[in-house]
């Protein structure tokens, strides 16, 4: 396991590795408010056993990574699909397998349109459709909407009702085929909020804007792609997974029965199954 700390465009990225560097590159880029600890270890390390260098990172205003005053983010969705891009560089990759989660699947959609050569093959989970009209589709649910406004009396400042609210948040996005494990749910949430440099700053995510010069290119995308989307998914109902396969020509959709807008443990091995089968046998 290996962590290092890349500038790119004054931006300072928190990396991690796992694996061998002569194994095929695969780029985790995760989602809204989540730093890479939300890439589990143990999962970045079964993908790594398949024959991959698994590279995880912190996104801008998240972990140990560059943070702005919270309100106003003078970044964007290309910005932060550059970052991605400036991680691939620093670790002198020409090409990775790229699998992005929620906002991270955004990140890699922006990314792959703008730099088709640099994504060997993409898996986007539980994400919905760059550049595209989606308000014809299931929204995010009532009851996750309710929680979500219930974050503006959150004062946070304070560590410990930050905390509550980001563990009731993933109970929120649980998965409904699988128990939800609360007490490793507050470890992993714990450790974020402690360990992030300004975690309040994360925030920001909620006001992006960008990937306007993309409108109506998706279909665009030119490396494999694979799409996994959870049937229970809250936040981007399995419609967006749906719609975003078929946009694709040669996409492939898998359904996690009861999955939500997480990765739980309890669907790793089909996660993992399904993306050695998309980007071909690595294990070595």
């Amino acid at each position: 396991m290996n962590e290092r700390i890349i500038m790119a465009d004054g931006v300072e990225i928190a990396t991690q590795a796992f694996g061998d560097p002569a194994h095929q590159p695969t780029l985790l880029i995760m989602g809204a408010m989540a730093s890479m600890l939300w890439w589990p270890e143990a999962f970045c390390r079964e993908l790594a056993a398949q024959g991959r260098y698994v590279i995880r990172y912190d996104n801008r205003d998240t972990g140990l990574s560059t943070f702005y005053e919270p309100g106003s983010p003078p970044y964007t969705m290309d910005d932060m699909a550059e970052d991605a891009i400036h991680v691939l560089d620093a670790y002198g990759i020409d090409s990775a397998d790229v699998i992005g989660m929620s906002l991270g699947g955004m990140i890699a959609q922006i990314g792959t349109l703008a730099h088709p050569t640099r994504v060997r093959t993409l898996t986007l989970m539980s994400t919905t459709p760059v550049g595209i009209d989606t308000s014809s589709l299931p929204q995010t649910s009532d009851a996750y909407m309710q929680h979500a406004s219930a974050g503006e009396s959150v004062d946070w400042t304070d560590n410990d009702q930050v905390i509550d609210f980001i563990v009731r948040d993933a109970r929120m996005i649980a998965s409904t085929g699988h128990p939800h494990d609360e007490t490793a749910a507050r470890t992993l949430v714990e450790r974020d909020v402690k360990r992030a440099r300004n975690f309040v700053s994360a925030t920001n995510h909620f006001m992006l804007k960008g990937g306007d010069a993309w409108k109506d290119r998706l279909a665009e995308l030119a490396p494999p792609l694979l799409v996994i989307h959870g049937t229970a998914d809250p936040i981007f109902p399995v419609e967006h997974g749906e719609l975003l396969a078929a946009t694709v020509e040669g996409a492939e959709l898998v359904r996690l029965e009861g999955g939500g807008h997480e990765i739980h443990p309890g669907d790793w091995d089909e996660i993992i199954a399904a993306i050695g089968a998309h980007s071909g046998s690595l294990r070595r």
